[in-house]
């Protein structure tokens, strides 16, 4: 029986150095293997750098944690499309969409 010891939301990159540091210790299951090939085509920077992007966002623009891992998930190139992400968000200012595109890609 597994038990739950934490639930958070994690970035693409937090997802794939978990199971990265498990595959160290474990054989993965075939799921596992899939998901963790999934996570090394698609993640974008590295764990730590991901994190503190979140916690900046959040802190700096007042965006909500979950708006926080999707622009970090997808590192929108362009402000049309962290709009498009930040839907559901308040209102931001071209200063406040700017402000983010600089901080997802410093």
């Amino acid at each position: 029986m597994i038990k739950v010891i934490e639930e958070r939301l994690l970035t693409i990159p937090e997802a794939r150095e978990i199971l990265e540091d498990k595959s160290k210790k474990f054989e993965l299951s075939n799921i596992e293997q899939i998901t963790l090939s999934y996570l090394q085509q698609f993640s974008k920077v590295e764990a730590d750098k991901a994190k503190n992007i979140v916690k900046r966002l959040v802190k700096e623009l007042d965006i909500s944690v979950e708006a926080a891992v999707q622009l970090v998930n997808i590192m929108p190139k362009s402000i049309e499309e962290i709009r498009t992400i930040l839907i559901k968000e308040r209102f931001l200012t071209t200063e406040e969409l700017q402000k983010i595109l600089q901080i997802l890609h410093e």
